[in-house]
């Protein structure tokens, strides 16, 4: 270990069991087992959002919660073999799940069979951040269609463009555009992309009208005037496009949502094991590296007051989709 390692670990071991964590109101649990090695596991690939967002935090955690700490992207079946590689792990802390919330909040809804459990076969530990959607269009769509209620009536009176893509079939933002679908009453075609990228360069491409995605998928492309954001998902504007009202503003008050990335652990994880990674994620996530490297690409830092809170949190939105799922008539398996 060279002298600017020591040091790193020296100064994360001290803050953790000193000034840092009083400040946060937090302390690591009584006796707490240094781990010598922690694995975090993501579903998607490298250089995707979830993907930056393990690897920035596993470089905090190093020291701090293990000798080292690494991730391994277990891709395939839209996160599901994530979620189960972590039912199966060590519940020691030595291996943990971030993952974004449709894993545990819609699949259940929409699949009639999933290899896990969301409430028995992983314990919460943290959210880790938010991020809200926006509903983009490109050059297909004429300039004075300026809010939702205009690009619906330019999709009536042109009914064989009215289409809007999304990053999946049964992702979060397909279910938004599906609800404003079933909220206007008229006829929108869904095309569904193997993620945000080739469905924003369809919209630059005038091939596609308008995509539901992440808000940070289009920020790079809102200076230049390429693309516009019609609408955006949250309880209130996003500071990364503060100019552009939201769904409930604009009538349509039952598309309030947003997805969180979230910590888990293995059901089996003892009391002292969650909250042990508990006060690591939530000490890392409030470094302001960290808020300002997240918020580069559309997210806002914000982990839990609790596991148990985040718990809650959980079955409250597992619950909403429920009823969201049903009124959209989606299923993942027709």
């Amino acid at each position: 270990m060279n002298t600017s390692q020591l040091a790193r670990r020296q100064f994360n071991q001290a803050l953790l069991s000193g000034a840092g964590l009083a400040a946060l109101g937090l302390s690591l649990p009584a006796r707490a087992q240094a781990l010598e090695m922690a694995k975090i596991y993501n579903g998607f690939v490298a250089g995707g959002t979830v993907d930056a967002v393990c690897r920035r935090i596993a470089e905090k955690m190093r020291g701090s919660y293990a000798s080292n700490v690494v991730v391994e992207n277990k891709t395939g079946a839209g996160g599901q073999i994530a979620v189960t590689t972590l039912k199966d792990s060590p519940a020691d802390g030595s291996a943990l799940l971030l993952t974004p919330a449709s894993m545990l909040t819609i699949y259940p809804n929409t699949y009639k069979k999933l290899p896990y459990k969301p409430f028995e076969d992983v314990t919460p530990v943290s959210t880790a951040c938010y991020l809200g959607f926006g509903l983009a269009v490109g050059p297909l769509v004429p300039e004075s269609v300026k809010n939702v209620k205009d690009l619906l009536a330019w999709f009536k009176a042109n009914p064989t463009l009215a289409n809007y893509g999304s990053p999946a079939a049964g992702s979060m933002p397909h279910l938004v555009g599906a609800l404003l679908e079933k909220m206007a009453g008229i006829e929108m075609k869904h095309v569904a992309y193997r993620g945000s990228a080739p469905g924003i360069q369809d919209v630059l491409g005038g091939q596609l009208a308008a995509f539901s995605s992440p808000i940070g998928d289009s920020l790079q492309y809102l200076k230049s005037g390429k693309l516009r954001v019609l609408a955006v998902s949250g309880t209130k504007r996003s500071s990364f496009v503060p100019d552009v009202p939201t769904y409930a503003e604009q009538g349509f008050a039952e598309l309030v949502m947003r997805e969180w990335y979230g910590f888990f652990l293995p059901a089996k994880a003892t009391h002292q094991t969650v909250q042990k990674a508990f006060v690591v994620i939530r000490q890392a996530m409030a470094q302001k590296d960290m808020i300002d490297g997240l918020a580069q690409v559309g997210l806002e830092a914000q982990t839990s007051t609790s596991p148990e809170a985040f718990a809650k949190e959980l079955r409250a939105d597992h619950d909403q989709w429920s009823g969201y799922v049903k009124r959209v008539g989606f299923t993942a398996d027709s």
